[in-house]
């Protein structure tokens, strides 16, 4: 997302050994702080978005939006106070506008920016953001270019090359990167952060009046030389100005990894959580990419580099072709190959082409033009254009016109052109007929099936003609459209799209149930069709819900006490899915659904379902947050609640917090239940719950119930986590099976200030 900006050096001489170093040493450690602090504050902020968005992998997508469109703001602040102001009052100017950032600080949501309007919130997103963190951002994103500009006229011998300085950059970057999840988060609450990040903005401006001052001393001794703002630098920029073909290369260069990077970490983020752990890792390694190969000799030889990007993104879209997802790790495992393969490629190909000197600041903002489109793409326009992340394969095929040559396609014998010809009518020949040759042939879209066989014949074309890149990118876009159109892991089913994810209704192999899928996760099945294939109008849930299910336990029990009692109950369920739970209501019993978004009723409420128009058609689902709409609802209302507000694996933070728990618990009647659903692949929730409970004002007692049941969509296994007010209400419960006490915590309690990812992702570790 940033990269190293270097400003053309004057020629300065006459400073003593002593005041050379000291120069160094400010100058390094001011640029150091400004890119630590850049860096803090996009992971700790986006988490402090988190819960007023549902938790959506969407938080991070559109933050990064944010964060490149700030940086551009701050360079091109840069670019302009550099080019058209007097060196010796660019220092007033940014001291001064670094003061009013003071007024933003600490950082917090602002008052009035606490609920966000149902569905689509990426406008709102954009705005909270740039209210709360705007001017302290893009104030700190513009230190780069202009301490570099200082530096060439602050009289230091090593003002020719500032490269030193980029490195205390990358480091600094790195550090607030990675030590967020693994230091930083797992230490301090959020308000803490705010606190260390206001202070650590005071030092940098006090950082910054030292280099200036520095920089006007040099100047008082005449020791500068022309001043950057005169006519004739700028009259000589403006002759040596770039052609705009090579601005829009840039801008392209710069477009697809920063595309890629939102769409990589959207698509990783979706089944473990949407937290400061997932999002930090491609944004870490896509800095680390301007590191390797942002340099006159790059680490990685070209043809090293050119073959392993070859390899990696053929193999990463060989797997998303399986129409049986592997587990994350591997997923996770492909992209990133391919994720750092690409990004190196497009990185260096983009420093092979940089201009001179003279305009290196307008390359980086053209550079910055190129993020700010991607991440427009990425995180706008792709989840409207696309009804599934169809946008992750096709950048990671567009890469390959990001290596050198790849656009070269001019001047070509006809051999080459005919071979490029071949490449296209053979592609969509194969995609046209596949499926119908498929059927007649008696071959299956299975985990290796067609889609594979078919992307293979573009790998192999490709691999045949590899020495003309062109045909490279035409094989690549191939495999792209092989993915996208025919069975794939990321097609599959009837899909709908919305800032919370990607929902999928399919039909089993079998033909009997229709499954709604949220990313990799069921959230709901209905038979369609019995053993012989003729319609059937069955409204026994399925899945996690099945009649035998903790969950569906839980309510026949409630249920049956309120018969017993003569009163009519009152159940509350956050999270709708397909509506299957509706399906366990008893006249006279009052339900209500709270579900965030708007899609998710759309589909309960289609023909793919029928659970809330037999069971119950005038359901009442409430739109919005649950921690937000629940909080509205009467004290002491509900017998029982149940909480599975979950996004594929990923899961809300925010409605597993001390905070949400001791919401649940004011709205459950004096012997309520609460129902917690935990199951997950990849976190121990459980400790999370038995290391939070003992530590709220109101005392509540906790029951497990683990079902290991595995009968396709009939019956799913599942864990949820009973508490109540009422010991003697709780252990009613014990009879059902599959029932224990809940384990003893190894990690730290979960609060709105304070989450920790890392913790309960060992805990699920240490089990296997």
């Amino acid at each position: 997302m940033t990269t190293p900006s270097e400003i053309e050096p004057i020629a300065l001489g006459g400073a003593t050994a002593h005041r050379a170093w000291g120069t160094l040493g400010i100058f390094t450690a001011t640029t150091f702080l400004s890119a630590f602090l850049l860096f803090l504050i996009q992971p700790m902020f986006a988490k402090m978005v988190l819960p007023l968005l549902g938790g959506a992998p969407s938080v991070w997508a559109v933050a990064l939006l944010f964060f490149q469109g700030a940086l551009l703001v701050g360079y091109g602040y840069a670019h302009l106070l550099v080019r058209h102001v007097p060196a010796a009052s660019t220092g007033f100017i940014h001291l001064a506008l670094s003061a009013f950032a003071f007024l933003f600080l600490p950082i917090a949501i602002p008052a009035g920016w606490s609920e966000p309007p149902p569905g689509d919130a990426y406008l709102w997103q954009l705005g909270l953001f740039a209210v709360a963190i705007g001017i302290p951002f893009a104030t700190v994103a513009a230190n780069a270019p202009l301490l570099q500009a200082w530096f060439s006229r602050a009289g230091h011998k090593a003002s020719a090359d500032p490269y030193f300085l980029y490195a205390a950059s990358n480091l600094g970057s790195l550090i607030a990167l990675l030590g967020y999840p693994f230091v930083f988060e797992p230490v301090f609450g959020l308000k803490t952060l705010a606190i260390v990040w206001t202070a650590g903005f005071a030092a940098l401006v006090v950082a910054l009046g030292l280099c200036f001052l520095r920089v006007r001393a040099v100047a008082a001794e005449g020791e500068n030389g022309a001043d950057a703002a005169s006519p004739a630098a700028t009259a000589a920029a403006s002759l040596h100005a770039p052609a705009w073909n090579a601005r829009l290369g840039w801008v392209g260069l710069a477009f697809v990894p920063s595309a890629l990077l939102t769409a990589f970490t959207n698509h990783i983020a979706t089944d473990v959580a949407s937290a400061p752990l997932v999002w930090v890792v491609p944004l870490a390694l896509y800095l680390l990419t301007f590191v390797i190969v942002f340099r006159e000799r790059a680490l990685i030889p070209r043809s090293v580099l050119l073959t392993a990007h070859a390899v990696a993104v053929v193999l990463a879209l060989l797997q998303l072709s399986q129409t049986e997802k592997e587990t994350w790790f591997y997923a996770a495992g492909y992209g990133i190959a391919a994720f750092v393969a690409s990004t190196l490629v497009a990185h260096r190909t983009l420093y092979e082409a940089r201009p001179d000197a003279r305009n290196l600041t307008e390359f980086y903002m053209w550079m910055s033009v190129g993020g700010v489109l991607g991440g427009i793409f990425a995180a706008l326009l792709a989840p409207r254009i696309f009804s599934e992340v169809f946008e992750y394969p096709l950048l990671l095929a567009l890469t390959f016109a990001c290596r050198p040559g790849a656009m070269d396609l001019m001047s070509r014998s006809r051999v080459q052109w005919a071979g490029m010809a071949a490449l296209v009518v053979g592609g969509w020949a194969l995609i046209a007929w596949g499926p119908t040759l498929a059927f007649d042939y008696d071959l299956h879209f299975g985990r290796w099936g067609t889609t594979t066989d078919i992307a293979a014949i573009f790998a192999l074309v490709a691999l045949a003609l590899w020495y003309f890149p062109p045909h490279m990118l035409v094989a690549a876009l191939g495999m792209y459209l092989t993915v996208v159109l025919l069975p794939s892991g990321v097609h599959r089913g009837d899909a709908q799209r919305s800032y919370f994810g990607v929902y999928r209704v399919i039909q089993s192999m079998d033909g009997e149930f229709n499954v709604l899928q949220h990313g990799t996760t069921l959230h709901g099945a209905q038979r369609i069709r019995d053993e012989e294939g003729k319609s059937v109008a069955d409204v026994t849930p399925a899945t996690y819900y099945h009649p035998e299910s903790p969950m569906a336990s839980a309510i026949r029990l409630t249920s049956m006490i309120n018969q017993h009692e003569g009163v009519k109950g009152k159940f509350g369920v956050i999270g709708l899915g397909a509506g299957s739970l509706a399906c366990y209501s008893a006249p006279g019993e009052t339900w209500r659904f709270f579900e965030i978004d708007p899609v998710v009723v759309e589909i309960a409420k289609s023909r793919n379902f029928t659970f809330l128009s037999n069971c119950q058609p005038n359901a009442e689902v409430v739109l919005g947050d649950a921690r937000l709409t629940f909080a509205r609802e009467e004290i002491d209302s509900y017998d029982l609640m149940i909480v599975d507000a979950f996004s594929s694996d990923a899961i809300p933070v925010h409605m597993m917090t001390a905070e949400a728990l001791t919401l649940y618990a004011s709205k459950l009647k004096t012997r309520g239940v609460a129902v917690l659903h935990i199951s997950n692949r990849y976190l121990d929730l459980e400790e999370v719950l038995a290391a939070t409970l003992p530590t709220l004002d109101v005392e509540l007692h906790a029951l497990v119930i683990e079902d290991f049941v595995d009968d396709g969509y009939v019956k799913t296994g599942s864990t949820v986590v009973l508490i109540g007010k009422d010991k003697a209400t709780i252990e009613r419960f014990r009879h059902v099976e599959g029932s224990r006490d809940i384990v003893r915590p190894t990690v730290r309690p979960w609060t709105d200030d304070f989450s920790d990812i890392l913790g309960p992702f060992m805990a699920q570790y240490r089990k296997y």
